[in-house]
């Protein structure tokens, strides 16, 4: 983990178009702004834990067998013409 100091105004640039610019700090909260292409995600953590969650249920076995299901019905009809 890189470990920086910045203090308010500051910024930290990740590749070439994400900026992080420190926007306040009041005690142990720190205010930051993200400035990011719109095709770049940017989620709090705990979102993204959320999301990550909600996508793996959605892969679930059950959604698996639909799929060999549907595969088995397209490769007995590929089979029948």
């Amino acid at each position: 983990m890189l470990v920086l100091s910045r203090k308010k105004g500051e910024s930290i640039m990740i590749g070439e178009q994400i900026e992080l610019v420190i926007l306040d700090v009041e005690g142990d909260a720190v205010r930051l702004g993200i400035k990011a292409p719109q095709h770049v995600e940017v989620h709090r953590k705990e979102i993204y834990l959320q999301i990550e969650a909600a996508n793996k249920a959605a892969q679930s076995s059950s959604g698996l067998v639909d799929l060999r299901k549907l595969t088995g019905s397209l490769k007995a009809k590929i089979k029948e013409k």
